[in-house]
């Protein structure tokens, strides 16, 4: 089996939910958990560790930065979280402090690393590492929209009645609040939703359209009113990203990339659906939208942009 090592840096709900995902789905053969925490990263990994008699073999520990050396792929979910009445630009600027500690870290240790960000607000702190680490921007990319895509799918899947493998359909921009459905190029089995839903006679407005466009946009404050945070689903998605590293599938996901001209973007890491492979993310699909889709991505992008402006990066 060849050697692969994936390091994970946080430790907490995100962290640990992704290293049990990475054991159970056999992708890695060593993980380690790294956290200012560290004796909840020895906790985490022991347990973990414990479980590998189970799975394929992997050896699963805790370490300090110099443990990351020679990993594939780096995932960072450290961070702060929002507290309440905290803006977010107050939060940006707490997570941007952490990052200019935490990444030349992982930079001078895992120089040829791809670097896979989590933390939230992803599309921000991927920007943010991207600039500090000094990497081509293809080695460091957000898990962007990639979990809001599956909850739109998911979403759909029930209102339809099928399996959501069999659906095709993307939230695009921001990982947030300004995040589209991309309802132009959703399809169920190769067929659009109007398609579909004359097809098999369902009724399906546009007030059903918004409604699962807001559910979507809504599900992680509805997760986290009720267990206080999310873990489980996006530790998922992570690790689907990874599979498509590792294997080196050209899987198209919506991971949150540096933009270089996709819609007349630049400058901005935002959502858009993307090769993603053993090289990191390698191209975006420029699918045609539509004119108010596109605007909206747009507007999302600006978004972003205005926080990076206001942010202390510099």
């Amino acid at each position: 089996m060849k050697v692969t090592k994936i390091s994970i840096i946080g430790a907490g709900y995100v962290g640990s939910a992704t290293a049990f995902a990475l054991l159970n789905h056999g992708i890695a053969t060593n993980i380690v958990l790294v956290d200012v925490n560290r004796k909840r990263a020895e906790g985490e990994a022991m347990d973990l560790d414990h479980g590998k008699v189970f799975v394929s073999p992997v050896n699963v520990v805790a370490g300090n930065y110099e443990d990351t050396t020679g990993s594939d792929i780096v995932i960072i979910t450290a961070g702060l979280a929002q507290k309440q009445g905290e803006t977010r630009i107050d939060l940006v600027n707490k997570n941007i402090e952490i990052f200019k500690d935490m990444i030349p870290q992982i930079v001078k240790y895992n120089p040829d690393a791809i670097l896979l960000v989590v933390s939230n607000p992803v599309d921000i702190l991927s920007y943010v590492t991207y600039k500090l680490s000094g990497f081509p921007h293809h080695r460091v990319f957000g898990s962007g929209t990639v979990l809001d895509t599956a909850r739109f799918q998911s979403d759909l899947s029930i209102r339809f009645q099928v399996d959501p493998r069999d659906i095709r359909a993307n939230i695009i921009g921001e990982h947030g609040d300004s995040e589209v459905a991309t309802w132009s190029f959703a399809t169920i089995a190769g067929l659009t939703i109007d398609q579909y839903c004359e097809l098999v006679g369902i009724e399906f407005t546009q007030k059903d359209k918004d409604s699962i466009s807001k559910g979507v946009k809504d599900a992680a404050y509805e997760i986290i009113n009720r267990k206080g945070y999310t873990n489980y689903a996006v530790a998922l998605a992570v690790t689907r990203i990874v599979e498509a590293i590792m294997r080196d599938e050209k899987s198209i996901l919506t991971v949150s990339t540096l933009q270089t001209g996709a819609y007349g973007l630049d400058d901005v890491y935002i959502s858009l659906p993307t090769r993603v492979g053993r090289k990191g993310a390698l191209d975006v699909i420029e699918a045609p939208y539509s004119a108010d889709e596109i605007e909206a991505l747009h507007i999302s992008a600006n978004l972003l942009k205005d926080i990076i402006k206001d942010s202390n990066l510099n």
